[in-house]
């Protein structure tokens, strides 16, 4: 007997390197047609200011432009970006119109299109459009946003476009009652995902069948291709999006964004193809920024401790406008700062504001990230003030296997479907398995020390990582023509593997051999629907789709055997490739690739995955120039089943390697003026490959999880969540001799120093 496959779990190289080692892949920039215009676009030098006058007589008078489009050329109100997570009434009135008309908000805001025969024309062209603006007071900041005092929306009254609060038991009693309590302020600073891959977008518009196709959408194509058609007035069947390859998304790319109507628009405008690319400086002021929050916290604990509450409040700075998925990280960051701990008592408020700096959205683990910085730190404070093992007080607070499913804070006042809760597994597996992995034992011995000129410190830290959104996926699944078999799926793919993971999962379900499988995804014309890449999802709900569909898939295989057998379909068995009568007669799957067999099914859920895990780091700071090295650095995650160990282990460590980077280096400056401070990869630092040479990852699928097919859990974001506040903490721990406690992020080199010589500027004073 044949056994089935078993090709989940396998650790199979990815399928899709092997075009991009060729260079074979095809990225936007790759793609040309002929007759296709290209398109620049003028944004504002000015943070806060009203338009008075555009004039664009001069560019077009330049030879080689077709046209220069300004909010007054789009018929009708200036389209605004719909709200694609959250889409709460409160927040409408503080979306961005996809380019400025009265007002420009902050430096990079769309205020022309210029599109001409090739780009060094258009780029000519931009400085010849006069463009007339008053300024305005700016906000640079959350303080200046809070007092209304100049408001980005003047008919609100407000720059607070949204408050939320997670609430849990009864804080105020246990505030009032407890041993020990610690309020601290901390801050993450502004950062951003950076995909390598510059965003580019391919526009065609026909004139003759009124459609319109775009090549460069990523990550939510038929959300966009709703708005789109929308923004356009044309119906959805009309408009066709196409992800082609992308070079990283981590959550920024495939937003809508005011491009992705602007480009279209600039095709059926002039009637002609339109392609645009952004370079680096554009792309730093005009993608989404993330993560800028200030909290102030406070953690109550009984004296062994045992932690009763945390509550506090958190001020976001969200940018000029609330975007498509902006309010996500403030979301999450009220919900989720309690992370894998057993805290009974919660209340956190969170406060989003505009200011006049680039909007805001997701990057890898949004919210998240942020709130296991608070909560680490938080803790590792109360068990040093304590007087007690900082392991110790974790392991004792972790959420215990039999109160799963643990119920996390709840969110008030808005849909019930945001309350969320841990699903399964046992936290201490992965807490001591990490700790042993590190070898806890002989390296905490190190904390402060200095050797060879430099302080040691170790640290740990525990997350959980939410995954598998709903409310749905898709997938479909078709014999093709050649016999292979195709798996059309809504699922986008964004460099994570997607095509061997999904294949792996559609090969197992059908019992059919690997190479027969071609995966496609990335087109709105591939499925009835799709919900695409975000969240963790992809694995967990696409691939759950894939087997749902598989089985039906299975049955159609049948039902035409069973009509050339001349019998009845239950009768007709099945053996991975091949189909058995009830006389013995024999037909191969794909001898019947010309009947058109094609099934599509979904996989609906609206209960998140909770992978979980913990993290240690050592670190060596050097006091003379604050620079911080990683010396080791080790993840343990538990994902319920592990699908591809490569692809996974990919995930981690370069989640890991993203968080170092956000912890340590990237930070996106502005000054008092709205002005970027940041233009390239000169200024905006991120890691390089001998920056954190030894990262360790450990992946368990111990505890499945029971609401999903495939027992998966999400596991795109755990490498990254936990790394903040593992990562200052055990900076803090290495240079507790000085009374150094870091309480801000990035730990450059610069903010090292400058907190050492602060302390030791105040211990001379006193002395």
């Amino acid at each position: 007997m044949k056994l089935r496959n078993s090709l989940v779990g396998s650790a199979i190289e990815r399928v899709e390197d092997y075009r991009f080692l060729r260079g074979e892949g095809t990225f936007v920039d790759d793609l040309d047609l002929p007759h296709q215009l290209y398109a620049t676009i003028l944004r504002s030098n000015v943070a806060h200011g009203r338009l008075i006058n555009i004039d664009v007589s001069q560019a077009l008078a330049l030879r080689g432009v077709h046209a220069v489009i300004t909010a007054k050329d789009i018929p009708g109100e200036v389209p605004v970006i719909p709200m694609r997570l959250q889409p709460l009434e409160e927040v409408k009135p503080f979306r961005q119109p996809v380019i400025a008309y009265e007002k420009v908000r902050y430096v990079g805001e769309p205020i022309a299109v210029v599109v001409a025969e090739s780009a060094a024309i258009a780029e000519d062209a931009l400085d010849l459009v006069k463009v007339e603006i008053e300024e305005l007071p700016v906000v640079a900041d959350y303080i200046v946003s809070e007092s209304d005092k100049s408001l980005l929306f003047e008919p609100t009254g407000t720059n607070l476009a949204k408050r939320f609060v997670a609430k849990k038991g009864n804080v105020d009693e246990i505030f009032t009652t407890a041993d020990y309590v610690r309020r601290e302020k901390l801050s993450v600073q502004r950062h951003t995902a950076l995909p390598m891959e510059l965003r580019g977008l391919l526009a065609i518009w026909n004139e003759e069948k009124e459609t319109l196709k775009v090549h460069g959408a990523g990550k939510v194509l038929f959300f966009n291709r709703r708005a789109i058609a929308s923004m356009m007035n044309l119906p959805e069947s009309a408009v066709e999006l196409h992800e082609n390859d992308i070079g990283g998304g981590f959550g920024a790319r495939g937003e809508f964004y005011p491009e992705d109507f602007l480009i279209p628009f600039a095709s059926r405008f002039t009637g002609r193809p339109v392609k645009w690319n952004e370079d680096r400086r554009e792309h730093l002021t005009a993608m989404n920024h993330a993560r800028e929050m200030y909290a102030d916290m406070e953690i109550a604990c009984s004296k062994d401790g045992t932690i009763l509450g945390i509550r506090g409040r958190v001020d976001v700075d969200c940018g000029a406008y609330a975007r498509s998925n902006g309010l996500t990280p403030p979301r999450n960051v009220a919900q989720f700062t309690s992370g894998p701990y057993r805290i009974q008592n919660i209340e956190i408020e969170v406060f989003a504001r505009v200011t006049n700096k680039t909007p805001c959205g997701t990057y890898r683990a949004p919210g998240r990230f942020e709130g296991s910085y608070f909560c680490e730190r938080l803790m590792e404070i109360a068990a040093r003030e304590l007087g007690l093992d900082p392991v110790e007080m974790r392991r004792k607070n972790l959420i215990p296997e039999h109160e799963m499913p643990y119920p996390l804070a709840t969110m008030q006042h808005i849909d019930p479907y945001t309350n969320t809760e841990c699903d399964s597994g046992d936290y201490r597996i992965t807490f001591d398995r990490c700790l042993e992995e590190f070898n806890w034992k002989e390296k905490v011995k190190l904390n402060g020390r200095l050797i060879d000129g430099r302080y040691h410190g170790v640290s740990v830290g525990c997350f959980i990582e939410g995954g598998a959104a709903g409310p749905r996926e898709t997938a479909r699944i078709a014999l093709l023509e050649d016999g292979n078999i195709g798996v059309f799926v809504g699922s986008s793919a964004l460099g994570q593997g997607l095509e061997t993971v999904l294949s792996q999962i559609a090969a197992d379900e059908l019992d059919m051999p690997f190479e027969k499988i071609r995966l496609f995804h990335g087109s709105t014309t591939y499925v009835s629907e799709g919900f695409g890449s975000y969240h963790s999802r992809s694995t967990v709900v696409g691939g759950s789709a894939i087997v749902v569909t598989a089985k039906a898939f299975r049955a159609a295989l049948r039902d035409a055997a069973a009509k050339r057998f001349g019998c009845v379909p239950s009768d007709v068995e099945l053996v991975q490739d091949t189909l058995v009568g009830p006389r013995g007669q024999q037909l191969r799957a794909y001898d019947l690739a010309g009947e058109g067999i094609s099934v599509e099914e979904s996989f609906a859920n609206t209960k998140h995955t909770y992978s979980y895990g913990a993290h240690c780091v050592h670190v060596a700071v050097d006091p003379g120039t604050g620079h911080v090295e990683v010396i080791d650095y080790v993840a343990v995650e538990d994902v319920g089943r592990i699908i591809n160990p490569l692809t996974l282990h990919g995930q981690v460590i370069g989640a890991i390697v993203q968080g170092l980077g956000s912890a340590f280096m990237e930070h996106l400056k502005y000054d008092e003026r709205g002005q970027l401070l940041v233009g390239s990869l000169a200024d905006y630092v991120i890691p390089s490959a001998d920056d954190f040479p030894r990262i360790r990852g450990v992946s368990l699928e111990t505890h499945p999880c029971p609401n999903n097919p495939l027992g998966a859990k999400g596991a795109g974001e755990g490498g990254i969540i936990a790394v903040g506040g593992v990562a200052a903490n055990a900076v803090s721990a290495a240079l507790r001799s000085l009374e150094v406690d870091v309480l801000s992020l990035p730990m450059t080199p610069p903010a090292i120093w400058e907190l050492i010589e602060a302390k030791r500027t105040a211990i001379a004073a006193n002395t």
